[in-house]
């Protein structure tokens, strides 16, 4: 990375960082999109609310993940930043052994939750059966998951995340043929979703493991020295990323239970199709903050923080611009959307009437999850944490459970953009603060 080089050309190099990120997120989410078309029409709407159920799940996966490689990366982007490869190389190292520990006990302890998590939601048999069939498979593949998207923050930390997102095309294509193949032709069901998941995974973590034996120019396989003091400040960086995927852990268990508890399954099957959308959204805007992160990381590192604040603002216009453009998509395309993943007169005319409300949300959200990056990045966890498990648990889960018993099925769709919303009074709050703070470190100098 180049101080000047970025100064020079902010939009550019964002886009840069961005795009292959963005294309990479996008893949993955497209991976989960297919997995719902192939069970919607192959399977059923029990199949769709199964793997929906267990969302919980992944979104618990994504929060070790997320809070153990972010941590590390922006840690190692500092360090970058400053010329210290020795201490880059040490936190890459330290930093993805961690990762790998960490999912792996996980898969061991999910394991011995799932049957409690069933009786909790109270389901049928049909849909037990095909929970248990699905994330069986599962918890093998969501570790490799992890790693695989830990080691892409690594790529686009050194600087070539194009080689990232070719390996997400590879991972996207693989599991889109393995889907036809083990769904269609071999009639697996969810057995044959997970399986195609896992194998597609393990031909990914290959790709990715020729990248940092043969190609990489800074993060290197070596011993190291575990130190307490980097995992120590890699959790406490990572934290914010960790509450906002508790966060939507806890709501998802907590939308499924509401949403069977109010609606039934014809509920959860909608609301899972509107999550689908959501979701690609969602790796837009995570994208969008993954290739600005190591930016901002490295700006502020060598003491640019005006460039580092520049940086935060440009992206945050260009994640509103996409929220727009997404809420007009959804506009003119919601009936076609509404009837892609299953044949059911009652769930699409709930999605239908739902997705509108729903992507209202696409407005705010973007901002707030940018705006978490950007704390993040410059090693303010705490703003961070607050944002994220606003928007992500205390607000929602308030919203939760007062506005389904009010407005019903009305209310679900509602949640989204009333927490969007107030998040954003709350994020506004601590930029304006950071600007403060900043103009009297200015002053002072």
């Amino acid at each position: 990375m180049n101080l000047e080089r970025i100064q020079n050309n902010k939009v550019k190099t964002i886009l840069q960082f961005s795009i292959p990120s963005i294309i990479a997120m996008v893949l993955t989410s497209l991976i989960t999109v297919t997995d719902g078309f192939f069970i919607g029409n192959y399977v059923g709407k029990e199949g769709l609310t199964a793997v929906n159920l267990g969302l919980p799940i992944v979104y618990l996966y994504l929060a070790v993940g997320l809070m153990v490689s972010v941590g590390g990366v922006a840690i190692a982007g500092m360090a970058l930043g400053g010329g210290d490869i020795k201490k880059c190389n040490g936190v890459f190292n330290q930093t993805m052994w961690t990762a790998m520990a960490a999912t792996v006990l996980l898969s061991l302890i999910v394991w011995l939750c799932l049957e409690p998590m069933l009786r909790v939601l109270n389901v049928d048999a049909q849909v037990a059966g095909f929970f248990k069939d699905y994330y069986g498979i599962m918890l093998l593949e969501l570790p490799i998951m992890v790693i695989n998207a830990s080691f892409g923050m690594f790529i686009r930390g050194e600087g070539n995340p194009q080689y990232f997102m070719q390996i997400n095309i590879l991972n996207v294509l693989l599991n889109i043929l393995l889907d036809y193949l083990f769904v269609h032709w071999f009639s697996w069901g969810v057995k044959g979703i997970a399986a195609a998941s896992l194998l597609a995974a393990i031909v990914t973590l290959s790709g990715i493991l020729f990248f940092f034996i043969k190609k990489s120019n800074v993060y290197k396989f070596r011993r190291f020295h575990f130190s307490t003091k980097v995992l120590t400040r890699t959790l406490l960086n990572g934290s914010s990323e960790f509450v906002g995927e508790m966060s939507l852990s806890i709501s998802m268990f907590a939308y499924n239970y509401v949403i069977l508890t109010t609606i039934g399954v014809d509920g959860v099957t909608a609301f899972t199709i509107v999550g689908y959308l959501a979701y690609i959204f969602s790796m837009v805007i995570i994208g969008f903050g993954q290739g600005a992160s190591p930016l901002i990381s490295f700006a502020y590192g060598a003491k640019e923080h005006l460039l580092a604040t520049s940086l935060r603002r440009i992206t945050n216009l260009m994640v509103l611009i996409a929220g727009i453009a997404v809420l007009c998509l959804v506009l003119v395309g919601s009936k076609w959307y509404s009837s892609l993943f299953i044949k059911s007169d009652a769930v699409e005319q709930l999605v239908h009437s739902g997705v509108i409300i729903y992507a209202v949300s696409f407005l705010f959200s973007g901002i707030n999850t940018i705006s978490s990056f950007y704390f993040t990045s410059i090693g303010k966890a705490k703003e961070s944490a607050i944002i994220s498990s606003a928007r992500g648990l205390v607000i929602l889960l308030i919203c939760i459970f007062t506005l389904p018993p009010l407005f019903a099925m009305m209310g679900i769709w509602l949640v989204a953009p009333i927490t969007e919303v107030l998040t954003l009074f709350l994020t506004l709050f601590f930029i304006g603060k950071e600007n403060k703070n900043r103009s009297c470190y200015l002053a002072q100098d």
